[in-house]
């Protein structure tokens, strides 16, 4: 196994440089154990390591008292020299773990203060704070009950909400499982959403009018009772200021090609393709900056499967009969005559399904070279000529200038061709020239985007046929869709009052900080083969970490102006939708024309661009950071989150790299085997994604310990809560990690605490010896 990593060895090491052997290492007494029974002990093995001077005969009497005068004075001064370095050991950990802390009383430590003396302190109940695993219930069949349901793999932003602190948990040890998931802290997703209503719910600053406008409408999208007096009556006056549609009887016969300009530039509505804004990658490699449009396959309404022998996509009958039912119930609730609804209903399904066939999956078209295709607009207009292109990129991008000869694109030209050819054909059918399938087909696209602003008899609909397609996410709470819908209009407001809020020069720190220690990790480990090494290291040192704020900081004046357009009221939450799409439409516009990477307020990860490595401001929230908590507690739960991200983002292939990885993941499960009692009963062995993963973690928990330990040699000032040395609230904090919210959890197969465990083992780190009283039998770990 492989020595204690640097960032455990005491600031005052006794090892030399070279690594020792393993026999003649010291070990350092812990505070509760006597210096002098440690002298004792030395004496004894410097005397015992030298056995030939206890047998060597004096040539004469002075050579001999010559000798003894020599050894008595080296073995007296390898014992003052013992007892200096333990004096001023012991003098240190007093003042750090034993002595006096010094409290915070900031109302945010008073508050986690709380929360921690409710949860399960490592160092109080050894025996059981970690025994419950991340993994699925293929990862151990003896789980005693302890084992997590199944997880699925996925972005932290997909999960689901739990508890943000623990509650308090109840003495028994048979403990319910459902609460045990409960008591950890959010997911990052779900604390930056919670962060940003309790922005939106705050009454402070009333002065300001973009911040009053987003809150407005976070407020009249919670007002479900004006949702629902209202019903599905405004999406019918809308209807016909667009000239009516042949469902109801009224239709103006209006262009379809302006019909489609005005979905697309005053609705973001796009029925038959799909519009982005984005970087070619194959210039990016050239240092290229770049944006293009960027035209997709739509998202298509109706459900559809990939036949990989035929390779088109198409319906089957037992998802055909959800959907069809739903679209009879929208043209009911929109007041259409059951007479006529079917025919409808039925020309939308067959061109749907037109439409699907050519529509192909990602992985297909990557494959076979359909992404990415550059053609200018000229070109694609005499390959799709049903669009009228310039007129919609125009309608879409509004108000900037396009001509034909620009350059777009493309994700499935081959999709886009054949939509092309099946509009046409469908805008001839004399026969079908009364019902318009065409109009009635983008005016239900229509109705589906403002799905999220009619009343809960269409999102009850919406729901039912999700579930009937094998779909159980139910969504989340009110509030949580209304701040989303909140960022996609007034993003800009919600960056600029989260930069307010965040902490920068402490959010700095922790990122200079950990990326430090991470650097020193990669020294540590044993590489396979120097080239590796070398090209980890030149990607690794290139880098410039920061927190990514936007570079170009707006003033309330500059938020203020672009808002001053937008009119939000608080009881017409569909009036207020109808400009959020406006609002996107500008959103759209901006990305095509500014080359500065706009901040995502959703992303709560670390990413690359360029020789940046960029952590977004939503990382830095409280409960998982606060300025004004200790840092040992911002390190403990973030800097550990933040190490675990770098790790799994520049080191996505680390165990074909280095076998260190290997070593440490089985030294680690052998001490999980081992504390549970389950070594030598049949346990099974870890995959290599398990030793990898099990080695992010515990690798990442050293690093923040490293760099929480640098940031006190910088700063030795640090506070503390509940009278808890540093190191030890350092590790209680880290404790409230939950694996529940970790994309990775799948790998994982044991609870992250219990690598307290691990790093306690063999070390002078922790106050206490994290084993239980009540077992026969102590184990001594080997360290890792």
């Amino acid at each position: 196994m492989s020595e204690t990593p640097k960032e455990l060895e005491p600031q005052l090491s006794v090892q030399p440089s070279s690594q020792p052997e393993p026999e003649r290492r010291l070990q350092l007494p812990l505070p509760s154990q006597d210096p002098h029974d440690t002298r004792q002990h030395t004496q004894l093995q410097l005397s015992e390591s030298e056995p030939e001077h206890q047998h060597q005969a004096p040539p004469v009497w002075i050579n001999h008292r010559r000798g003894l005068l020599f050894l008595g004075f080296s073995v007296c001064a390898a014992i003052l020299g013992l007892i200096c370095y333990k004096h001023r050991h012991l003098l240190n950990r007093s003042n750090n773990q034993e002595g006096k802390v010094t409290p915070c009383l900031s109302p945010a430590c008073q508050w986690a203060s709380a929360q921690l003396s409710m949860s399960a302190d490592p160092f109080t109940q050894p025996c059981d704070y970690f025994l419950f695993t991340c993994g699925s219930d293929r990862l151990s069949a003896d789980s005693g009950g302890r084992q997590r349901g199944q997880g699925i793999p996925g972005h932290p932003q997909n999960q689901k909400e739990t508890a943000a602190w623990p509650k308090r948990r109840g003495q028994s040890g048979a403990r319910d499982d459902r609460g045990l998931r409960g008591e950890k802290i959010l997911d990052r997703r779900s604390v930056l959403l919670q962060y940003l209503r309790e922005m939106l719910e705050s009454n402070d600053r009333p002065g300001r009018a973009a911040v009053q406008k987003a809150k407005a409408f976070y407020h009249s999208c919670l007002d479900t009772k004006s949702i629902e007096t209202a019903g599905a009556e405004p999406f019918l006056t809308l209807v016909q200021n667009l000239g009516g549609w042949a469902v109801s009887g009224q239709w103006n016969r209006t262009d379809f090609n302006a019909t489609l300009s005005l979905l697309m530039r005053d609705y973001a509505t796009f029925p038959f393709f799909n519009l982005y804004v984005g970087k070619d990658p194959n210039e990016i490699a050239r240092g290229t900056t770049k944006r293009y449009i960027q035209i997709d396959q739509p998202d298509l309404l109706i459900p559809i499967e990939w036949n990989s022998k035929t390779l088109k996509s198409q319906a089957k009958t037992q998802t055909l009969l959800p959907f069809l039912a739903s679209c009879q119930r929208y043209l009911a609730l929109l007041g259409a005559p059951s007479s006529s609804s079917m025919i409808h209903v039925g020309t939308f399904i067959s061109l749907s399904s037109e439409l699907a066939v050519s529509a192909a999956p990602l992985h297909h078209r990557h494959t076979q070279g359909q992404l990415y295709q550059r053609m200018t607009i000229r070109e694609l207009q005499s390959k799709a000529p049903a669009i009228d292109w310039l007129a919609c990129l125009q309608a879409a991008f509004h108000p900037l200038l396009l001509i034909e000869d620009d350059q777009v694109l493309l994700h499935n030209s081959l999709y886009i061709v054949q939509m092309s050819h099946i509009i046409g054909k469908w805008l001839k059918r004399h026969e079908l020239s009364t019902s318009s399938p065409v109009h009635t087909y983008m005016l239900l696209n229509l109705l589906h985007t403002l799905m999220p602003a009619l009343d809960s008899r269409f999102t009850e609909t919406e729901k039912n046929l999700s579930l009937a397609l094998g779909n159980t996410d139910e969504g989340g709470p009110r509030w949580k869709r209304c701040v989303l819908e909140t960022e996609r209009g007034f993003d800009s407001v919600l960056t600029h009052l989260l930069r307010e809020r965040t902490a920068h020069r402490e959010a700095e720190e922790i990122i200079q900080n950990i990326f430090s220690s991470f650097k020193s990790k990669l020294r540590e480990l044993k590489w396979t083969d120097q080239k590796s090494f070398r090209f980890v290291m030149r990607k690794v040192q290139s880098l410039i970490p920061r927190l990514w704020t936007t570079r170009e900081i707006s003033s309330e004046a500059e938020i203020d102006q672009l808002f001053s357009k937008v009119t939000v009221g608080t009881h017409g939450f569909f009036s207020n939708y109808v400009q959020l799409l406006s609002l996107w439409q500008k959103r759209r516009r901006r990305l095509l024309t500014e080359q500065d990477e706009a901040a995502d307020i959703l992303s709560v990860t670390p990413f690359l661009l360029g020789d940046e490595l960029l952590f977004p401001m939503g990382m830095f929230l409280p409960p998982l950071f606060h300025p004004n908590y200790p840092r040992a507690m911002n390190y403990g739960v973030l800097g550990f989150l933040t190490a675990k991200d770098i790790l799994h983002l520049l080191l996505p292939d680390i165990y074909s790299q280095s076998e260190t990885v290997h070593d440490v993941g089985e030294c680690v499960w052998d001490h999980y085997l081992t504390a549970t009692e389950k070594a030598g009963r049949g346990a099974f062995s870890l995959s290599a994604a398990q030793q990898q993963e099990v080695w992010v973690q515990y690798s990442a928990l050293q690093i923040a310990l490293q760099a929480y330990h640098q940031s006190l040699k910088n700063d030795p000032e640090d506070t503390s809560i509940s009278g808890l040395s540093h190191t030890r609230l350092f590790l209680t904090s880290f404790s409230q990690v939950n694996c529940d919210s970790d994309p990775y959890r799948e790998f994982m197969p044991l609870e992250p605490s219990f690598l307290i465990t691990v790093i306690c083992a063999n070390s002078d780190l922790c106050p206490t010896s994290l084993q239980c009283a009540n077992k026969t039998q102590q184990h001594s770990f080997q360290t890792c």
